[in-house]
This record gives structure tokens, C-alpha cells and sequence, in this order.
């Protein structure tokens, strides 16, 4: 399962996660730092990566294109690098099942709200 970290997100996520998410990349990583939507959209599609982002942009392409690629669109806000690795962990087997289903093109993951 290949995923493709959009740059709002550390670069350190590929390596962090290389044990749930091998061959998975950063956006800097591809070269494709201060690329277009498009630019990563089409590189996702052509090497079989599914695009992980905090930016509605991804959301949006992927209710007008459908897929491929899918879209994981984490609504995150304010979390560290550490939460969004949390987060990735525990969704994984949902995140597999999405990625492999041919029903839906983006996945909307939130992290619990924390208590008060």
C-alpha cells in the first residue's frame, strides 16, 4: 500500500510508517515540493499511490475525477507529527479496506476529540 504525503505533512511520515505503509513517499521526496495539485494528482495516478492531505483540494478533485488515485483526507488540525503517525496507525486496516474497495475515492479520517 503505497501512500503519498502531500507537503502540509512532515516528510518524516514515509519513514515513520515504512512498517504499515511501505514504498510510501513524500511529496519533496518525488520532487514535487512546490508542485500543482495537478502535478501530484497525476504523479499519484501514474505510480499507483494514494494521496494523504489535510487540503480539501484533494477532497474535492476526487468527487469530480473519482479514481485513481484515492484520497485520504485527514481533518486534523493543529496535530503534531506524532498524532498524524497515531492516527495513520490505527486506521490502517480501515485505510487498507478503503484502498482496495472500488466504492469510494476519498476517505475522511479526524482524530478523536480529546477530553476535556
Amino acid at each position: 500500500m503505497k501512500l503519498l504525503f502531500d507537503e502540509n505533512l512532515s516528510p518524516r511520515l514515509p519513514g515513520l510508517l515504512a512498517d504499515v505503509y511501505p514504498d510510501s513517499a513524500h511529496v519533496h521526496d518525488c520532487g514535487l515540493g512546490s508542485a500543482d495539485d495537478e502535478a501530484v494528482w497525476r504523479y499519484a495516478r501514474n505510480g499507483n499511490f494514494s494521496i494523504v492531505s489535510k487540503d480539501s483540494d484533494f477532497q474535492e478533485r476526487s468527487v469530480l475525477r473519482g479514481y485513481p488515485p484515492k484520497v485520504v483526507w485527514l481533518r486534523a488540525a493543529n496535530c503534531t507529527t506524532a498524532e498524524i503517525e497515531s492516527l495513520l496507525r490505527t486506521a490502517q486496516p480501515i485505510i487498507t479496506r478503503f484502498i482496495n474497495e472500488d466504492e469510494e475515492s476519498c476517505l475522511l479520517l479526524a482524530p478523536h476529540p480529546k477530553s476535556m
